[in-house]
C-alpha cells in the first residue's frame, strides 16, 4: 500500500474513531471499547474493499456486511456516517428516542444489511446470504465481524459447519480478537483458543492479521480473495480501546460510555493523532 492511501485511510479511521466518541457521548451509554477495535477494519472494509454506493444502499450487486457483534455499533454508524450513507450529525442522537440510530443495528438504517445484536446469530444470517449469492451465482462479497467472546457461542461452530459444507468462498468472517469481553478476559471467562485451529478444523481458510496496520489488512484481504471452494476466517489481533489512551486494553470500557472530562480527553487526542497525519 503506498503511503498516501495509507495516511488517507489512517484519517478517516481517527474520524470514526471521533464518531464513536461523539455518539457514546452524547448517549450516555453504548460500547466504545470493542468499537475502537475494529474501527481500522470498517475503514478499510468501507473505503478500500467493499463495492458499496451510499446513493443506491440496496443495490442488488452490493457487497454486504454483517456486524454479527451487534453492540459495537457505534463502530458501524461512525464508518456510514463518513462514507455518506446518512449525515455525522445523526450520531449525535445515538440511543435516543425515535432516532434513526439505536442500541444495535437496524436494517431499515442506510447500509445496514442485517440487524444484529444477539451474539451468535450475525454469523448465520452471513451464511445465508453467502449461500444466497452462491444459488444467484451473483458476484456480491459477504463480510462478518465477530467478537473474540461471541465465538463462545455455540451457534458460531453451528454456523461454521455450515459454511464449509457448503464451500461458502464468498464469505469472509473476521473475528476480533482483542482478548477482552465483558466479564474480563476471554481467556478467564470461556477461552475460545486457539481460534485459528478451530476454525482450521471446521474447514476455513484461517488468515491471521495486525488489525492496526494497513499494510497487514489489505495483505490480509488480498490473501482472501484467492481462496477457492472454502470460506475465509481472520483473525485480527487488536487492542480494545484503540486510539484513546484510557480506554486501551481496558475491560472497563465494554460498555459504558465517557463523561464530560473523558470525552474532552479523547477528542483532544484523536484530534492530535489526526492533525499528525494531515500535517
Amino acid at each position: 500500500m503506498d503511503v498516501t492511501t495509507k495516511k488517507q485511510l489512517q484519517a478517516t479511521a481517527c474520524k470514526v474513531r471521533m464518531g464513536v466518541v461523539e455518539g457514546t457521548f452524547c448517549a450516555k451509554s453504548g460500547h466504545p471499547g470493542g468499537s475502537l477495535s475494529i474501527s481500522d477494519l470498517l475503514t478499510y472494509l468501507y473505503f478500500a474493499k467493499m463495492h458499496v454506493d451510499p446513493s443506491q444502499p440496496d443495490r442488488p450487486d452490493r457487497d454486504r456486511l454483517v456486524l454479527s457483534k451487534g453492540h459495537c455499533a457505534p463502530g458501524l454508524y461512525s464508518v456510514l456516517a463518513q462514507r455518506g450513507f446518512f449525515p455525522y450529525e445523526e450520531l449525535k442522537s445515538l440511543r435516543h428516542i425515535g432516532a434513526l440510530l439505536q442500541g444495535h443495528p437496524c436494517i431499515h438504517i442506510p447500509g445496514v444489511d442485517m440487524s444484529s445484536g444477539s451474539l451468535g446469530q450475525g454469523i448465520s444470517a452471513a451464511c445465508g446470504m453467502a449461500l444466497a449469492g452462491k444459488l444467484d451465482h451473483a458476484s456480491y462479497k459477504v463480510y462478518a465481524i465477530l467478537g473474540d467472546g461471541e465465538i463462545e457461542e455455540g451457534q458460531v461452530w453451528e454456523a461454521a459447519m455450515f459454511a464449509a459444507h457448503y464451500k461458502l468462498d464468498n464469505l469472509v468472517a473476521i473475528v476480533d480478537n482483542n482478548g477482552l469481553q465483558i466479564d474480563g478476559p476471554i481467556t478467564e471467562v470461556c477461552s475460545p483458543e486457539p481460534i485459528t485451529d478451530k476454525f482450521a478444523a471446521f474447514g476455513w481458510h484461517v488468515i491471521t492479521m495486525d488489525a492496526h496496520d494497513f499494510d497487514s489488512i489489505e495483505a490480509a484481504f488480498n490473501e482472501a480473495e484467492t481462496i477457492v471452494g472454502k470460506p475465509v476466517a481472520i483473525v485480527q489481533k487488536s487492542t480494545k480501546g484503540k486510539g484513546v489512551s484510557f480506554m486501551e486494553n481496558q475491560v472497563g470500557w465494554h460498555g459504558k460510555a465517557p463523561n464530560q472530562t473523558e470525552y474532552e480527553q479523547a477528542m483532544a487526542e484523536l484530534k492530535a493523532q489526526l492533525s499528525e497525519l494531515e500535517g
